[in-house]
């Protein structure tokens, strides 16, 4: 098959940036490294590109392919190139550049490093030298975040760090929530704290880009939802985040709605918000600061209160309660119920169909 690609060319030491177009002939199967290979070969051999283990595992040839960062070892080439279109390749995003789609992974490495990416002491060790088993349910806490190849693709699109360069990052708080959610690991609490710093935890924008371009489905935005739930269960609130958070779960508890107008007294204080005052008057004028009182209940506030009162009677708190759904996520999109989806939603008194990723995909398609 025919295909044409375009490369972004960069040289650090000049500065230099130049859009190459590139037209080879490639087998079928070709993935975009193996047309990349074939420019390199056949065409111009000074183009600079990361890769090793061409299937998947060992994360060296992350880039971005119109503007979304992919593996070029799994980016399969044969309905773009039938498709006509020419993509766009160029270096990951949030990285100095060095060269071409080379990027500079220092700093990178840097905020893996500060996660102390290794098991802390202070567990108990099973008597005689016997080897320390883990249930599968206790694994299955951090099931996803194990397989990470550390291939930077959501840290290339995480807003967070475009605006926030010191920001942890998607890919060092997942790790981190590898280590946190390891019962084998002896400093939690330690963990925690320093997550929920400057630059942690609480600063992700929730943009979910870093789940939606991660290649190997780790989902970094739902292990920082994890840390979240695990330092807020530890009692480690004491960043606006946290407190934001906080007020959502109990406004919906006993509401059943976010009471906006409270958001502010709840997770700034009572000083920020007399502050804050004259923009609040402005909202209330325009209608826009919906100042009911008494707060308006949902009509099935009940089944809120349920839902939490039992995760409590479950234990599911902390990172437990999202793993819980993200199993029923799971079950649901590969059909592990009885009967079809729609069958099960059409029912009489049924809740709303949930979000699946699936559901986008036909969307767009």
């Amino acid at each position: 098959m025919r295909v044409a690609l375009k490369v972004w060319r960069f040289d650090s030491a000049t500065g230099e940036r130049a859009l190459r177009e590139y037209e080879i002939d490639a087998p079928e199967e070709a993935t975009l490294l193996d047309c990349l290979d074939l420019v390199k070969d056949r065409h111009d051999g000074t183009l600079a590109y990361r890769k090793s283990c061409r299937m998947m595992i060992c994360g060296s040839c992350g880039m971005r392919m119109d503007g979304a960062a992919v593996l070029a070892c799994k980016t399969r080439m044969y309905e773009i190139a039938q498709a006509g279109h020419v993509p766009v390749i160029s270096a990951m995003g949030n990285l100095p550049v060095v060269k071409d789609l080379v990027v500079d992974m220092d700093p990178f490495w840097d905020k893996f490093k500060a996660m102390k990416p290794y098991l802390q002491p202070g567990y108990d060790r099973p008597e005689d030298g016997r080897e320390y088993r883990i249930s599968q349910e206790r694994m299955n806490v951090i099931h996803k975040e194990a397989l990470c190849v550390n291939c930077g693709c959501c840290v290339s699109e995480c807003n967070a760090m475009e605006s926030d360069p010191e920001f942890l990052g998607p890919q060092a708080l997942a790790k981190g929530m590898r280590f946190v959610g390891d019962p084998r690991d002896g400093a939690t609490v330690e963990r925690l704290e320093q997550y929920s710093g400057e630059h942690g935890i609480w600063e992700c924008t929730r943009c979910f880009f870093c789940n939606e371009r991660c290649p190997k489905g780790v989902d970094p935005r739902d292990a920082i939802a994890k840390l979240g739930a695990e330092a807020i269960r530890h009692g480690i609130d004491r960043d606006m985040g946290a407190k934001h958070a906080k007020w959502f779960v109990r406004s919906t508890e006993t509401t059943g709605w976010l009471r906006e107008t409270e958001l502010v007294p709840k997770t700034q204080g009572v000083v920020s918000s007399i502050k804050q005052m004259k923009f609040a008057m402005n909202l209330a004028r325009h209608n826009k600061a919906g100042l009911a009182f008494p707060p308006h209940v949902a009509k099935d506030v009940g089944e809120a209160r349920n839902l939490r009162k039992l995760v409590r009677e479950q234990d599911r708190q902390g990172a437990l309660g999202h793993v819980q759904g993200e199993h029923a996520l799971a079950k649901l999109a590969h059909g592990h119920v009885e009967g079809s989806l729609e069958e099960i939603y059409a029912k009489p008194g049924a809740f709303p169909q949930p979000y699946l990723p699936e559901d986008m995909e036909e969307t767009k398609s």
